[in-house]
């Protein structure tokens, strides 16, 4: 009979580190009856049990022949990273990589001329004799298919760095490759001998034979210093060409896959052989991310198989439940955990890259620490090696069916308490679990509470993680049973105040990544959960945690700020900014200056007089000079809104009532902003100036009406109809409830009011002192009607504060609105650096003050 590939796959998992590959292991139970102490008949019994057991079957999908494994594509993305860094260093360090090239040519002159003709000899046989040897005896060991992947990833190395030679010497000679990385040098700047040897041995993987590894990159790295000396190759070359190399070789392999490295069931059960389990029949169970599981029914003999007969449940199918981790999965998830570990400010002792033998230890000290302090969890009954890629831990098995397989009957408050008690042994021991989501938690079918999955654990945990276990169950139960129900079993078992250290960490950015996709679809249950444990010890203060180092929207916004500065570099690239200070007149800039100041207090006006509660003005003018620090990082129509709600939740304001209140302000000043430039625009219109151009056009009225026809069709489609009324019902909920409190008081009003048409003022005054400064004039309707215009298309554009499209709409209505080209450039930067640019020092100054106060 031909022999299949999980046989194959068998053999060679169930092999021992010392035993070669490829040939299949002899699995021999000692003959009882050859120990004379041992009474014959339960020797016999116990070798027909283990010939019973050899016959053992394994139901279990068969497993594909070939798989992608993570690695390959973390390594493909590292060396492609590698290419781009070697590009940017030599494009940001030229004098420091032309000096290394020539260190390194002065060196060589020193070596003895016969010794490095002796190397360029060597490697120029070797660097393709090596590979071509270690293929024919990959091909005589009937290893053919790896020779052919290997083969592939050299001819498409081969091809592209022909292809990236032709086309860039021909079409850009003295370009950024051949100027900056091979110093203007006329040879091909890949170098194609090289690239497909670097291809072929990441293709066809050496790992294992370390002799051949080291012959072969002995022989590239005398091919490189051969390059060197000769000096037709630089540093910055050969690193270029080893990503490149690399990169090729790991994308061959990730696109066409590898033969598939994992063991078998019929492998994990040889495994438990040796053991002393002696297994009846196996089924592989559903996976669990990364690991595999199978039930296993253990024969009657052996020693671990009779530990598992006594550990067994009355009735249950399985005695023992293997989980398998296979070494290709160990990377599975490592950029998210490198990303969290990064992220993150939990002093945690994880790592994002975990060998197989680690991730071994790491899951059974937990079993151990956790079955030692008592809490219930699968006792773990041994662990084995699989061959060299894979090892399994062996557990007794637990009948019963995790949180997200329960109905909502089944979560009686009995089992919720039984949970807490069990987090309350692991706490005391100082054990963390890391993953404590919904596959975590186990309902026997006893009723009782166990805790499995304890791949992520940690013994000796800190404090900070004890309390993110905490807040990850108390949202876990909580999207299952309810804030309250899940708050009030905690508190019965870990009383109110363990429940108040967990508060501050009840964060999105806390959970798990399930979770956080879970919390979509309720997303003010973490508020829910922290006022169910404030009912319960409100006088309790826990200070705020910052788990953040920062957060993924401020590499966004470096993103979006480097970009609407290549917006507005080309409009003040050709501006005199030497020129520009000294023609200025300094009256009309500390004019300027005085408006700019003038809309900090008007912005402070404004938020107060739609809070009902009192503010103190010192603290809400602080928070307004700090949006102008926060608008580097976000676009313009944000900061204010975000920074000003969280102003007033740290005041002691409920979340609601707090967007209320912003949504308000907002709101009034959007229709007062819409009113005037309506007003001004039909006076200036109406007007016989220079400003004509400015007055409502045809042109203006189609627009008009096609969006209103727009927005006509979209309100008569059901879906989109609803979906804007709920988004709109949701930002505007709490507006009139806040609006009528102000409306009770006339101070309120005139504060409000008088603060949204100051800010106008102020902004339109330093616009007009920035005209001034540079001897230009224009009536002041057509500044108003250019400041509010720009303004309206700053607050709707993406970038940080309007960048780009603020600038270029003021000069396009001064322009037009007949002010000298040069005078409106003059008078744009002027504004913007006395309204953007110059508050930013200030800004960061009471951002950090308040920061400190913990007033935002």
């Amino acid at each position: 009979m031909t022999p299949t590939h999980d046989d194959a796959v068998a053999r060679k998992g169930a092999a021992s580190p010392g035993e070669p590959a490829g040939e299949e292991p002899e699995v021999r139970a000692e003959d009882p009856a050859e120990d004379p102490t041992e009474d014959p008949g339960e020797a016999e019994r116990r070798l027909a049990a283990f010939r019973a057991a050899a016959a053992s079957t394994v139901h279990e999908p068969s497993q594909p022949q070939r798989i992608r494994r993570p690695a390959d594509a973390i390594k493909f993305a590292a060396s492609v990273a590698g290419v781009v860094g070697v590009l940017l260093l030599v494009n940001f360090a030229k004098g420091t990589t032309l000096g290394l090239q020539t260190d390194i040519r002065e060196g060589t002159k020193q070596a003895p001329h016969l010794l490095l003709s002796l190397a360029t000899l060597i490697s120029s046989f070797g660097v393709l004799a090596v590979p071509v040897a270690f293929a024919v005896e990959r091909l005589l060991r009937r290893d053919g298919l790896r020779v052919a992947v290997a083969l592939l990833a050299a001819v498409i190395a081969f091809a592209l760095t022909v292809l990236l030679d032709g086309w860039e010497i021909p079409a850009a000679p003295g370009g950024v490759l051949d100027s900056l990385i091979w110093g203007g040098s006329r040879t091909a700047p890949l170098h194609t001998d090289i690239t497909p040897v670097i291809a072929f041995v990441t293709a066809v993987r050496m790992t294992g034979r370390p002799r051949w590894q080291a012959i072969t990159w002995t022989m590239i790295g005398l091919a490189a210093l051969t390059g060197l000396t000769a000096q037709y190759a630089s540093v910055s070359a050969l690193a270029a060409t080893y990503f490149l190399g690399r990169a090729i070789g790991y994308g061959t392999l990730y696109a066409v896959g590898t033969p598939n490295p994992r063991p078998p069931g019929t492998a994990v059960m040889a495994a438990l052989r040796r053991l002393g389990v002696v297994p009846a029949r196996a089924r592989r169970l559903p996976d669990l991310d990364e690991v595999r599981r199978y039930g296993v029914a253990a024969a009657d003999g052996g020693r671990l198989g009779e530990a598992a007969r006594d550990a067994a449940r009355p009735g249950a199918e399985w005695q023992l439940e293997v989980t398998v981790l296979d070494r290709d999965q160990q990377t599975a998830g490592m950029p998210y955990r490198v990303w969290r570990l990064v992220r993150l400010r939990d002093r945690s002792t994880r790592r994002a890259v975990r060998s197989l033998r680690r991730s071994l230890e790491q899951e059974s000290l937990m079993a151990y620490a956790l079955r030692s302090a008592g809490a219930r969890t699968p006792r773990l009954l041994g662990t084995s090696d699989v061959g060299t890629e894979a090892a399994l831990l062996a557990y007794e098995y637990v009948p019963g069916r995790t949180l997200a397989a329960l109905s909502d009957d089944e979560l009686t408050d009995p089992f919720l308490i039984d949970i807490w008690r069990q987090m309350e042994l692991m706490q005391a021991a100082r054990l963390a679990h890391r993953r404590l989501e919904q596959g975590a938690v186990l309902r026997g079918d006893d009723g009782a509470a166990w805790i499995v999955d304890l791949r992520a654990g940690e013994v000796a945990a800190t404090d900070l993680v004890l309390r993110l276990d905490l807040a990850q169950m108390l949202t876990t139960l909580a999207l299952r049973v309810g804030a309250e129900r899940a708050v009030a079993a905690a508190a019965e078992v870990l009383g109110a105040r363990a429940l108040a250290t967990a508060a501050p960490l009840l964060q999105r950015v806390a959970l798990n990544r399930d979770t956080r996709s879970a919390l979509r679809h309720d997303r003010e249950l973490l508020t829910r959960i922290r006022e169910q444990i404030l009912r319960l010890e409100p006088e309790i203060e826990v200070p705020p945690v910052r788990l953040e180092r920062f957060r993924p929207r401020t590499i966004i916004s470096i993103i979006a700020l480097t970009i609407a500065a290549y917006i507005v570099f080309p409009q003040v690239s050709n501006v005199d900014i030497g020129g520009l200070l000294a023609n200025a007149e300094w009256w009309w800039v500390a004019v300027g200056v005085a408006g700019s100041a003038a809309t900090y207090l008007a912005a402070a006006w404004m938020l107060m007089g739609f809070v009902p509660e009192r503010l103190p003005l010192g603290r809400t003018l602080l928070v307004q000079m700090a949006a102008s620090f926060v608008k580097l990082v976000a676009p313009a129509a944000v900061t204010g809104v975000a920074l000003n709600t969280r102003y007033l939740q740290r005041a002691g304001i409920r979340p609601g009532p707090a967007v209320a209140s912003v949504s308000a302000s907002q709101l009034t000043g959007l229709a007062i902003h819409v009113l005037l430039l309506v007003l001004f625009g039909f006076i200036t219109g109406s007007a016989d100036n220079a400003t004509k151009n400015l007055a409502p056009s045809r042109m203006i009225v189609i627009v008009l009406l096609a969006v209103a026809v727009a927005t006509g069709i979209a309100a008569a489609i059901p879906p989109v109809r609803r979906r804007a009324a709920d988004r709109l019902r949701s930002m505007f909920s709490g507006v009139v409830p806040r609006m009528a409190d102000v409306l009770q008081s006339p101070r309120k009003l005139i504060t409000g009011f008088g603060g949204t048409l100051l800010l106008t003022a102020g902004f339109v005054l330093c616009l007009d002192a920035s005209i001034r400064a540079f001897g230009g004039e224009l009536e002041w309707t057509a500044v108003v009607v250019v400041f509010l215009t720009a303004n309206a298309v700053g607050s709707a554009a993406p970038t940080p504060g309007g960048l780009g499209a603020v600038e270029g709409a003021l000069a396009f209505g001064l322009t037009i609105s007949g002010l000298p080209k040069e005078t409106a450039t003059s008078a744009v930067v002027l504004f913007r650096l006395l309204t953007f640019w110059l508050p930013v020092l200030p800004g960061w100054a009471a951002f950090t003050y308040l920061q400190r106060k913990e007033a935002i």
